[in-house]
């Protein structure tokens, strides 16, 4: 009985780091990186283009179904495993030089990066910038800027 308890909170953990806001989203979308692979070796600047399959890409502030924008994170752990870990996938993104915003609807941007290694990762956020209900985010992948 112990250890049966043990897994269900261990499973409910699980679910409620894959919990994101209010905002329903297509649960089989996926959000990747274009052009970028897991382990490339790039010079700065960097064009980053965002893929997107299963849902459209909207405005911020636009509020229409199975769609929603585009967010960068660079430099920063996995979404959900920040500083505020699981509960950061329920408010909004903030904007700073980690967590990128493309509210405008833009599906690429050009980096300046230091050389060395970085991390980016895609996360896409509702009209109001909080990920979807079942967060749509790529995997982390890492690059070198020579």
């Amino acid at each position: 009985m112990k250890s049966f308890l043990s897994a269900l909170g261990i499973g409910l953990l699980a679910s409620a780091a894959l919990a994101g806001g209010d905002t329903p989203g297509n649960p089989e979308a996926r959000v990747y990186f274009a052009n970028l692979a897991d382990g490339d070796t790039v010079a700065s600047p960097v064009t980053v283009i965002f893929g997107l399959s299963g849902m459209g890409v909207a405005p911020a502030g636009t509020e229409a179904e199975n769609t929603g924008h585009h967010h960068l994170l660079v430099d920063r752990p996995p979404m959900g495993q920040g500083e505020d870990g699981a509960e950061e996938l329920t408010y909004a993104l903030p904007a700073d030089e980690h967590h990128r915003h493309f509210g405008k609807g833009q599906t690429e941007v050009t980096l300046d990066l230091a050389p060395g290694k970085h991390t980016l990762q895609l996360v896409m956020g509702d009209y109001t910038h909080v990920p979807h209900s079942t967060p749509i985010m790529s995997e982390v992948i890492t690059i070198e800027v020579k």
